[in-house]
């Protein structure tokens, strides 16, 4: 299949296919949409079964970064990358040592090609060290550590957004937003996920939590109680709210009947399969908070160094109003009779058209941008 035969292909800007072999390097960058500014989002290391699986997530991802970072009014774009681990790296996509430095000094090259117009970040098995190794080959690369002037890891950002917007769909669903009581199962305990167990826990929720680590699952259960279930039965296990924070699609046509709870909120890209399926959700009276809605909060934090800035205190601010963006998508599909997720792409969308039709399209320099390498 084609690049632009592929249904996950919608109005993209531009595709990128990378190889080095030197490093083992392919990669794929997506870029699709510059009207807001530079496409910002991040880049993820995952054991695809072929080419064509990986293709199909970085279009979704880079389509749902453009939606995540027009809802959160930011001044950025929608991109995504993705990386298939060398055979050398025996299936393991978080291979350490200087092999994976130098794979990611090749990508920072490959990102450096496209003049700006996509600014990489950390994703699925990326790490703020891989980041810095990009760096040294680009500028346009975000979420460096505090001691090299970033923003910082921005995991704990997005589990607080996530935290946020789980309890605006709780008081809609329970006509409450005390957590207290209440059972939240959790796909997923990364550094995203487990850091939204740890603000359940102290809230008062009783956890049921999956992963393919057994350890940390071991570990979930001493600190918090949980209760640990596999990695594909939590998906139909009875709770409150279920909580993806792991890989996408877990929501598709073969779960979703298998559901049983009230809420669906979690960090996970692309939960549904495919967008009918929040229609099904809708007619269940199951409400879902559209993911790259409440996962923002990691784009929020990094956003500010797409500008060359750090600024905790606007990050602060705005993750704070990401409960209220919840909330409202919700009561507009409730009093309209239509999916959150159809709500939440119109409005994402609208704000994206606007700025085309007004003639306010980013430009190269109209958001301030890194400035290019000496070395370039």
């Amino acid at each position: 299949m084609s690049v632009f035969e592929n249904d996950a292909f919608l109005h993209h800007d531009s595709v990128h296919f990378y190889n080095d072999e030197a490093t083992g390097l392919q990669a794929i960058i997506a870029i699709h949409s510059t009207v807001l500014g530079p496409a910002l989002g991040g880049c993820r290391v995952v054991n695809y079964a072929n080419s064509s699986e990986a293709l199909e997530d970085v279009l979704r991802l880079s389509r749902g970064m453009s939606f995540k970072n027009s809802l959160a009014g930011l001044e950025l774009g929608g991109g995504k990358s993705v990386i298939i681990p060398p055979k050398s790296w025996a299936g393991d996509p978080r291979h350490a040592g200087e092999e994976r430095a130098n794979l990611f000094r090749a990508f920072g090259r490959a990102v450096h090609s496209l003049g700006g117009r996509y600014i990489a970040a950390e994703d699925m098995n990326v790490s703020v060290e891989d980041a810095e190794n990009m760096a040294q080959e680009t500028d346009y690369v975000v979420g460096l550590d505090v001691s090299h002037g970033g923003m910082g890891d921005p995991s704990p950002l997005t589990a607080q957004g996530v935290f946020l917007g789980l309890r605006a769909c709780v008081r809609r669903a329970f006509n409450t937003g005390e957590l207290d009581g209440l059972t939240v199962s959790v796909q997923g305990l990364g550094k995203v996920g487990w850091d939204v167990c740890e603000q359940l826990h102290a809230a008062g929720a009783k956890l049921i939590v999956a992963d393919i680590v057994p350890q940390t699952t071991a570990r979930a259960a001493k600190l918090f109680g949980a209760k640990i279930v596999d990695t594909d039965a939590i998906v139909g296990v009875k709770a409150d709210v279920f909580s993806p924070c792991a890989r996408g699609a877990v929501i598709n046509d073969d779960t979703i009947d298998g559901l049983n709870v009230k809420v669906v909120a979690g960090s996970a890209n692309n939960q549904l399969s495919h967008d009918e399926l929040g229609t099904v959700l809708m007619q269940r009276g199951i409400i879902y908070a559209p993911d790259y809605v409440i996962n923002a909060g990691g784009v929020i934090n990094i956003a500010p160094e797409a500008k060359g800035q750090v600024n905790h205190e606007w990050v602060r601010e705005k993750i704070k109003k990401l409960e209220d963006t919840v909330g409202e998508i919700v009561d507009l599909a409730i009093s309209s009779k239509r999916s959150t997720n159809e709500v939440a792409d119109e409005i994402a969308t609208r704000r994206i058209l606007d700025a085309r039709d007004a003639g306010k399209a980013w430009q190269p320099g109209f958001v301030k941008q890194p400035k290019l390498r000496e070395s370039a």
